[in-house]
């Protein structure tokens, strides 16, 4: 519960937050965790229940108590802090018994009764409707700058190229992409769409173009909002746990993040927008919530209504609200009662409902990647997509690996300096080398749209360039031809670059997800696997281990399944982030593929399993320690012996414990321990002798407190005592008046003993959330653990740097 920085506060300067620009940026340089907890302060109008303090005896021996009037900024968090669930949930409970057992006494106070119960679903409304029409944007947003780099529209430059020529007469069904009305930066400035100079103008107006947004995105995030880079997804899930970082969720950040967010993928860099839609639903969920009283002045009850909202992120990203939800629950959040599962699902739906009433992708569809194979799947394919599943977690905890080594290194070194370089740089080499390659060119989605497809007759694309009689109209029995031949080559160029430039691209300056470049790779893997193994079938019938379900003229395999699976396995999903349910459900919301289950969920547990042999973390986890959050993992097992005497303060060596007393202590003599300190809490003690439990004050409200009690009360001295008594025993009256805090004090805080084993201390840190707990003997206090502690200490098991977490 160290807090340093926090020794000589006045209450106006804990009401005076820093901008969002002025916070340092989380995803590159090291924190400064100089001040204490998460979302901006809650209104100054905020109080604490009842908490309050009293005078002492004044001159005329009447004792002034106005434990009635709340006093403003108790109760609440400073940035960099983590929250008191317990109390918390605590305060909620108050709350609603209190306006339950107003609602029998008048209509007006059932009407507010009724209100507040229907508060949460209203909510939940709202925050769908917002993140899907904001998703929307992006999307329509995004795919005509992607486009831009390219052409020009004629009939409206702010038409995309497919919708620029849905309305052309002349447009036909083998050249279904070209029309007259769109053309090229070479047919418009050179008049020619033919030879070497044409191309070198396309190429020049492509690199120029991906320059100029990734040079905007990253100077709007470093100038406006430094939170808006990044995934956002290691943040939130420090957030759901309780720890509080202002301003990461605020207005600016939702801003910028949106628009940065449509640049950075225009831009062409190897990122997908679909982890920082999840910041984003997120941002629009915290600023909602200070609509209504009931989410604005809990923070626990803000984070339920936060984890609704990563489920509306990943809804509106992938038109999957299922998974979002299951997603929700199996990856970021740390609390999620059961009323957050219903009101997470609603969310979820409206947004999707809003997402496809904008259509943005103009196929009336909701799924992202529709796909529809015509053959089935066989028992003997289950070896190939194990494979793909092998693949998958070796990918997986190859990237880890690599981009936190990247990652380390720019945070160390100079690099981390010149973010806005780094950008320019990565964006030049980016585009230099897709614009060559057609697989590279075109963005993440609509390579792997192209990697699912399953081939027609009618397809004109590369993959699809099968060689059949003259005579014949059917697909079966279809021999490689020159075109399947060349697309497979430059999808193996493709796969070497995707892998290295994703490393290197995420956890730049600008909003970068994870999930569509991962995907990528692993796409094109499971296409060349799926056409080899195509091809085989094709030329060898008659071997043992196709024979008996592959018989010859008949197309038995489908390489786009194929691609399917290896997406899922290699994807930031199976090998990089190691989920499993939501994921399976993810890929058939997104690919409406429900038929293929089973291979999906043969090639992620795979994939799961191989990346855990080689390391326990996924990305998002490495993320977060890599930047020092004090996230303490529910996934992650504590096997060691030791006692809560091992890890309390103060150790054997160290100065005794401060406390203080519940009465005999005055005013200054408490400002001084606070200066002297920079505990974030203190224990209350009956005496220094006895040194019997009575409770935990937290350093803020104590703060918070005195300095009211100095400014409200006539007559409140250094020297005045402080009572955390609830009856004052009388006073001189020729004393000053005394002043009573027994308002602030917890009088139950968590205690274990001193031979309570840290195994049992870790699961009541993790289950309850607690920020610290006591540790007695007899019931004698003997020392604290914060859960600073217990970070540090599991740090130091597992032979880790306990320094790397930085707390303060």
């Amino acid at each position: 519960m160290d807090n340093a920085g926090f020794c000589n506060e006045t209450y106006e300067s804990l009401h005076n937050p820093a901008s969002d620009d002025e916070l340092v940026d989380i995803a590159g340089a090291t924190l400064d965790f100089s001040s204490t907890e998460d979302v901006p302060p809650l209104d100054p109008e905020y109080g604490y229940g009842n908490t309050g303090y009293s005078n002492g005896m004044t001159g005329n021996g009447v004792l002034m108590d106005l434990l009635d009037e709340p006093v403003p900024g108790v109760g609440t968090y400073e940035d960099f802090n983590t929250i008191d669930w317990v109390r918390e949930k605590s305060k909620d409970r108050d709350r609603h018994r209190e306006i339950t057992s107003k609602s029998e006494q008048s209509t007006w106070a059932l009407l507010h009764s009724i209100s507040d119960a229907f508060s949460g679903w209203l909510l939940m409304l709202l925050i769908g409707l917002l993140s899907g029409a904001l998703a929307g944007c992006i999307d329509i947003s995004a795919h005509w700058l992607t486009d831009l780099k390219e052409g020009v529209c004629l009939s409206g430059f702010w038409f995309n190229h497919e919708h620029c020529c849905w309305g052309s007469n002349q447009t036909t069904f083998q050249e279904r992409d070209k029309c007259p009305q769109w053309q090229s930066w070479a047919e418009l400035l050179g008049g020619s769409s033919e030879g070497a100079a044409a191309y070198i103008v396309n190429y020049l107006m492509f690199m120029l173009c991906a320059l100029l947004f990734s040079f905007l995105a990253v100077i709007l995030v470093r100038a406006f909002a430094p939170y808006a880079c990044g995934s956002g997804i290691p943040e939130i899930k420090t957030i759901l746990s309780g720890f509080i970082i202002r301003g990461y969720l605020g207005k600016w950040t939702l801003i910028i993040k949106t628009i940065t967010l449509v640049l950075a993928v225009s831009s062409g860099l190897s990122l997908g927008k679909e982890g920082p839609l999840v910041h984003v639903a997120c941002c629009c969920a915290n600023i909602l919530c200070h609509l209504f009283t009931k989410y604005r002045q809990n923070e626990a009850k803000r984070r339920e209504v936060l984890s609704a909202a990563a489920a509306v992120g990943v809804s509106v990203a992938f038109g999957a609200p299922i998974g979002g939800v299951l997603f929700s629950l199996e990856e970021v959040s740390y609390y999620f009662p059961l009323k957050t599962l219903w009101r997470s699902f609603f969310a979820a739906l409206v947004a999707a409902f809003t997402l496809r009433s904008i259509n943005p992708f103009g196929d009336s569809r909701l799924v992202l990647f529709y796909v529809e194979f015509h053959t089935p799947w066989h028992m003997v394919e289950l070896v190939p997509f194990t494979l793909l599943g092998i693949f998958g977690g070796l990918w997986g905890a190859l990237f880890i690996r690599a981009n936190i080594a990247w990652c380390r290194r720019r945070k160390t070194t100079r690099l981390g300096h010149y973010p806005v370089l780094e950008v320019l740089v990565v964006t030049g080499i980016t585009a230099l080398l897709s614009f060559p390659n057609s697989y590279t060119r075109m963005s993440g989605s609509e390579l792997i749209s192209e990697l699912f497809n399953d081939c027609s007759l009618l397809d004109s694309s590369q993959l699809c360039d099968y060689n059949s009689s003259e005579n014949s109209n059917t697909l079966p029995d279809r021999p490689a031809g020159p075109g399947v031949y060349t697309a497979l080559w430059q999808l193996a160029l493709a796969l070497f670059f995707k892998m290295l430039v994703t490393v290197v691209t995420f956890g730049m300056k600008v909003p970068s997800g994870l999930f569509i470049p991962s995907m990528a790779v692993g796409a094109i893997v499971g296409r060349l696997l799926g056409v080899a193994m195509e091809q085989m079938a094709l030329n060898h019938h008659d071997w043992l281990i196709v024979k008996g379900w592959c018989s010859s003229g008949a197309d038995c395999i489908t390489p786009g399944l194929y691609a399917m699976v290896g997406a899922a396995a290699s994807a930031c999903l199976g090998g990089v982030t190691r989920m499993t349910i939501s994921l399976v459900v993810i890929m058939f919301e997104l690919t409406g593929g429900l038929e293929y289950i089973v291979p999906l969920m043969a090639a992620i547990m795979t994939s799961k399993w191989v990346a855990d042999a080689l390391g326990r973390e996924g990305i998002y986890e490495a993320h977060i320690r890599l930047n020092g959050y004090p996230f303490l993992e529910t996934k992650e097992e504590y096997g060691h012996k030791t006692l809560a005497q091992d890890v309390m303060r103060p150790r054997q060596s160290d100065p005794l414990l401060v406390v203080l007393t519940q009465e005999g202590m005055s005013v200054g003599e408490i400002e001084g321990v606070i200066a002297d300190t920079d505990y974030s809490g203190f224990p209350v003690v009956v005496s220094q002798e006895s040194q019997r439990l009575v409770g935990f004050v937290l350093r803020r409200d104590l703060v918070i407190s005195l300095d009211n009690a100095r400014k409200r009360q006539d007559g409140v001295v250094s020297a005045s005592l402080v009572f955390f008594l609830e009856h004052v025993p009388p006073q001189p009256f020729s004393g000053p008046p005394v002043v009573k805090l027994r308002g602030i004090l917890d009088l139950s805080p968590f205690t274990v003993t001193d031979h309570t084993p840290m195994a049992i201390a870790v699961d009541i840190f993790r289950k309850l959330g607690l920020r610290q707990c006591l540790v007695t003997h007899n019931g004698r206090l003997l020392g604290i653990i914060t859960k600073k502690d217990i970070l540090k200490h599991m740090a130091q098991m597992s032979n880790r740097d306990p320094d790397s977490i930085l707390f303060n």
